[in-house]
């Protein structure tokens, strides 16, 4: 058996499924805005979700390599469900709170002067709708079955 991270089917899986989504990101964003920015490529939310993607390429890699009864699938299969859930819950909710701090911001910064009030923006695209963590599912368990096959 060899130990060798560079030979292991989950790592390549789950890093080209982050790889994957984050690479999608500028040219969606082109495609619905047509403008190109490469940035885009280094955001976190929007579509597809790169954490989620990841970590079903992980998990799909996982099942397919030590089998879907495995200790290891199943403890990534928890992982994997509360990454997903963080997504569109936790991390969503976070984005619409900056949204509300920066609008609260702009109203402070006119009320006070420069001396007494420093306006401060927050990112407000951290987490990811339903959509977004669906596709990044579809794109992740898509890489991890291609990497498997292609690696095996």
């Amino acid at each position: 058996m060899n130990n060798n991270i560079l030979n292991s089917i989950p790592f390549w899986a789950a890093f080209f499924g982050v790889v994957s989504a984050q690479a999608l990101k500028p040219l969606i964003i082109y495609i619905a805005t047509r403008e190109f920015r490469m940035k885009n490529f280094f955001v976190n939310g929007g579509m597809p979700s790169s954490h989620t993607s990841g970590v079903c390429a992980l998990t799909a890699a996982l099942g397919l390599t030590n089998g879907f009864g495995s200790n290891i699938f199943v403890l990534s299969l928890v992982i994997t469900l509360i990454v997903m859930n963080d997504a569109m819950n936790v991390r969503l909710e976070t984005g619409k709170q900056a949204e509300l701090l920066n609008e609260w911001s702009i109203i402070f910064e006119e009320m006070f002067s420069e001396e007494t009030f420093t306006r401060k923006h927050f990112k407000t695209m951290v987490g990811h709708t339903s959509l977004q963590v669906f596709w990044g599912m579809v794109l992740g368990i898509a890489i991890g079955v291609a990497t498997f096959f292609v690696m095996r």
